[in-house]
Order: structure tokens, then sequence, then C-alpha cells
């Protein structure tokens, strides 16, 4: 069994327009926002084995930030140069090759390549917000086996909806 968990880059600032977009950081409800996605995530129980990360500051705060709710070592966090402005193929060319020993990963990226992403394996996800999160579970033994497969949406929680199990 594999579980991947997409988690969209929470708010991120325009207040500062001379910054490349990689650059921008979280606004004040982007920080507020990551740390109580993965306070929720916490009270799930969820674990990650791995956290993977965009490059791009907004990206790599919301997966600090969520890394600190799970106990999980920010030192940890790898970031992958591919999930910044990548396409969905690109994404599942980066999720194809992870370890088949990691069962949990959660990847912290952009949209509108989640929601595309999200969209192959489900119709029940219109929209991917800021620091929304998608949870798949896939009966497979490889996470290349995963990709082809059509997952279970084990969960779908954004931060506007509540806390639900």
């Amino acid at each position: 069994m594999k579980t991947l968990l997409l988690v969209r880059h929470a708010k991120s600032s325009w207040d500062y327009p001379d910054l490349a977009d990689i650059e921008r950081p979280l606004n004040e409800r982007g920080l507020r926002n990551a740390p109580e996605m993965g306070r929720r995530l916490a009270l799930r129980g969820v674990r990650p084995d791995l956290i993977l990360s965009s490059p791009a500051v907004r990206a790599l705060t919301t997966a600090r930030l969520i890394a600190q709710q799970l106990d999980y070592p920010e030192d940890n966090i790898r970031v992958d140069e591919r999930i910044y402005e990548a396409a969905p193929e690109t994404l599942l060319t980066v999720i194809s090759e992870l370890d088949p020993a990691l069962r949990v990963v959660l990847l912290v990226g952009h949209n509108p390549e989640l929601t595309e992403l999200a969209q192959r394996w489900t119709d029940k996800i219109e929209h991917m917000p800021t620091a929304a999160v998608a949870e798949f579970a896939f009966s497979a033994k490889t996470w290349a086996e995963a990709v082809q497969q059509r997952p279970r949406l084990v969960w779908f929680n954004t931060p506007k909806q509540g806390f639900t199990l």
C-alpha cells in the first residue's frame, strides 16, 4: 500500500513585486493555514516517510510548517527542482521514481498542476485551493505501479472546510 498526499502551498504574498516568482513568501493567511493543515494531518495520524517539496519559497515554507506539526525533521524535507512549474506528467515521473520502501509521501507543489494531477485520479476534486490536501491510497508495491492505478481518494480538506476525519 502506498499513500500520497498532495499539498498545494499555502497562500503567498504579492507584496513584493520585484521578487521572482520562485522567491515569493507566504502571506499572513498562508502562515496560519499551513500549520493548521499540519495539525489536521497530525490528528488523522499521518506520519510521512518523506516530505518532498518544490524549491519555491512558498512551497518549502509550507512544507516546513506542516513538518513541524507532524514531528517530521525539517532537515529531512527533500527539495526536487522538477516540482516547480512541472507538468502533471513530470509530477508522475517524480512520484514513480520514489523509493519503493517509502509508504507515505507528502508532496508540496503548485497549481494548476496539482489540481490537474488530482483530477486524473478522481472526479471529486474540482480545484485545490491554497493549503488544500488531497490524500490518495494505492494498492501497489512500487510508486511506479501506483501512478498507473486509479487510487482511492481517502481524504480531501481545505482550510475553509474546517477539520473533518
